[in-house]
């Protein structure tokens, strides 16, 4: 399947230079003079390096066919992160690499997307929110509660998260995925 590189999103999965690459930020720019071009930046699957490219617009660019399953999140060790297919059983190995930073994120029986191409998982795609349990923080002490202030906490996972300061260990909160804010307590 291929797409007009004038239509590129940030999240699309692209054969760039024979290997698949995911877009991570796109910019369209149309110049006053000569054709409309797409400034694309993506990040290969296999290594992780990033690059940079400038398509012109109407250049057809080769988008994957990639595969989508929901899958539970087991455990993971260094090396590789084990997900259970709710349906049938089957669990798989990710790369630990593909997760990167996300790792912190993964509680026990969290849902997420697994994306396979040809059979290999080349991505994994975070639930929005995740509910976690506050395992180490300060008492809150009488004092200054102008601006809404926080404190820092520990979640199960070791993330480190900054809380309202009526959040006692043993709480559980909510986290979200995409950039590691507290959003409320459960």
């Amino acid at each position: 399947m291929t797409k007009n590189a004038g239509n590129l999103e940030k999240g699309d999965y692209i054969d760039f230079r024979g290997t698949p690459h995911i877009v991570t930020k796109t910019e369209f720019m149309n110049p006053g003079k000569g054709g409309a071009i797409m400034r694309v930046k993506m990040r290969s699957v296999s290594t992780g390096a990033a690059a940079e490219f400038t398509y012109k617009a109407p250049e057809a660019v080769e988008i994957l066919p990639v595969d989508k399953r929901e899958m539970q999140y087991l455990y993971h060790d260094a090396s590789c992160v084990v997900f259970m297919d709710p349906r049938t059983y089957e669990q798989s190995s990710v790369a630990a690499s593909l997760l990167e930073d996300s790792l912190k994120f993964l509680v026990p029986d969290v849902s997420c997307w697994v994306l396979w191409y040809h059979d290999k998982a080349i991505g994994v795609t975070l639930p929005p929110q995740v509910k976690m349990k506050i395992i180490e923080t300060e008492d809150a002490t009488a004092g200054n509660r102008v601006n809404s202030p926080k404190k820092p906490a520990k979640t199960e996972t070791d993330l480190e998260v900054q809380v309202p300061l009526f959040v006692k260990e043993g709480d559980v909160v909510v986290i979200d995925t995409s950039s590691g804010e507290y959003l409320s307590r459960v």
